[in-house]
């Protein structure tokens, strides 16, 4: 009889250990059945999508077809593209495609146009690690962030750069104090030793942000604006130097709304020695065969060199793809240093990656290694919306010191209190 009960017992203990364990194998399988539910890699990326989409800028798609072999070779998918103008029909279509789900998964913008898009939600955040971003160089990356996100990777940058006519110059100076006393003994009436559209703010900013002014205070990669240094001291000493050259070299003709074509006209004829230009510049220098140099801007009266505003055109995700995990996937392959290499001798468009400034390609390039280095010394257009309301007032403002109308600090102080009343009435809802 005990021992038909020590039997039961030892049954019923047994039993009772069963039970008890058997919830947790159920919930552990429970939750592997789960981790796996919707992936199909093992690296958690969802399931592959048979094509995506690629916007691009027209007739640059020559630089992309290499990568996207690559890429379809790696991924088994395919990838397509097509052209339209990156100025303006990307971002209108992309408002009206992306919600209607006809647009693209990847896209490319300048970079101003970023903060804008990414209000609306059309823009995507990318989400990677510095070891993507670290491959460029820090003021491009800047570029690519709004409100503190990342929305796109560097796709090729430009500023503005010195260009100078080697009958008249041997080589750049390195100092605009040296360019100063150039311009005073060259030539004779009708010529310059070096021409600058100074009163358009786009090209001004270069002496204003190189003597310590700025636009919008960049205060852990998101930019204020209601912390405007466009009448800061550095501002004023950069306005005053301006005038300088407006009072004793800049001739009348290159002041307001037909400065550029003047200045363009006085250094194609031979009549100017140097100019402040871009590279969009260089093909009409190169189709009137002008032997021409081209080197990152002299330093300032100050020790410091001019902080040009670099333009970075960049690879988004659009907010609308149903793919934007492999989107991103696509946007790091098409950017990345062996690409953005091939795409560079396809298009000649300067990629902002620090080890290709380096390379020979690059380097032993005597204009692009001036825009590449010109651009690490820039400071990136800012790119949110308030920055409309800066372009007009500093136009006028570089205007009056131009002629002499005004003084540097009245000129700045009238300017920056109606861009923040600008601000103020237009963008108080951000």
């Amino acid at each position: 009889m005990k021992k038909w009960l020590y039997v039961l017992f030892i049954t019923f203990l047994a039993v009772g250990l069963l039970a008890a364990c058997a919830p947790d194998r159920e919930e552990e399988s429970s939750s592997e059945g789960s981790s796996s539910e919707g992936s199909s890699s093992e690296d958690g990326m969802p399931e592959k999508p048979e094509k995506l989409v690629i916007w691009e800028d027209t007739d640059k798609g020559v630089g992309l077809d290499p990568a996207i072999e690559s890429f379809e070779e790696e991924y088994g998918i395919e990838v397509e593209y097509e052209e339209m103008d990156m100025a303006s029909t990307i971002r209108e279509r992309l408002r009206l495609d992306g919600p209607a789900g006809t647009g693209p998964d990847v896209l490319t913008l300048p970079h101003d146009q970023i903060g804008q898009l990414a209000i609306e939600g059309l823009l995507a955040p990318l989400n990677v690690d510095e070891s993507v971003t670290g491959i460029y160089t820090d003021a491009s990356v800047q570029a690519q962030t709004y409100d503190g996100q990342l929305y796109g990777l560097p796709k090729a940058t430009e500023t503005p750069v010195f260009i100078y006519n080697k009958e008249h110059m041997e080589e750049a100076p390195e100092t605009f104090e040296e360019l100063f006393e150039f311009s005073q003994e060259f030539g004779g009436d009708g010529q310059y030793g070096f021409l600058g559209v100074w009163d358009d703010f786009y090209h001004a900013n270069a002496v204003i942000s190189g003597f310590g002014g700025y636009v919008f205070n960049n205060e852990d990669g998101t930019l204020n604006p209601q912390d405007i240094g466009l009448n800061n001291e550095g501002a004023i000493e950069g306005a005053a130097y301006i005038q300088k050259w407006y009072d004793e070299i800049f001739p009348n003709g290159i002041i307001g709304e037909n400065g550029g074509s003047a200045k363009d006209g006085l250094f194609q004829d031979g009549d100017a020695a140097s100019i402040q230009d871009g590279p969009w510049a260089f093909q009409a220098l190169n189709d009137i065969g002008m032997d021409y140099g081209v080197a990152p801007l002299p330093e300032l009266p100050n020790g410091d060199y001019p902080q040009t505003f670099i333009g970075v055109k960049g690879w988004h995700v659009s907010a609308q793809s149903d793919h934007q995990e492999w989107a991103t996937e696509l946007v790091k392959w098409i950017a990345n240093e062996e690409n953005a290499k091939v795409r560079y001798e396809e298009t000649n468009e300067i990629p902002p990656v620090t080890a290709l400034i380096e390379d020979p390609v690059i380097a032993d390039n005597e204009r692009a290694s001036a825009v590449a280095i010109q651009s690490e010394r820039g400071v990136p257009m800012p790119n949110i919306p308030e920055m409309s309301e800066v372009w007009g007032p500093m136009a006028d403002a570089l205007q009056l010191i131009a002629t002499g109308e005004s003084t540097p600090e009245d000129a700045l102080n009238e300017a920056v209190e109606t861009i923040n009343s600008q601000i103020e009435l237009n963008h108080s809802g951000n």
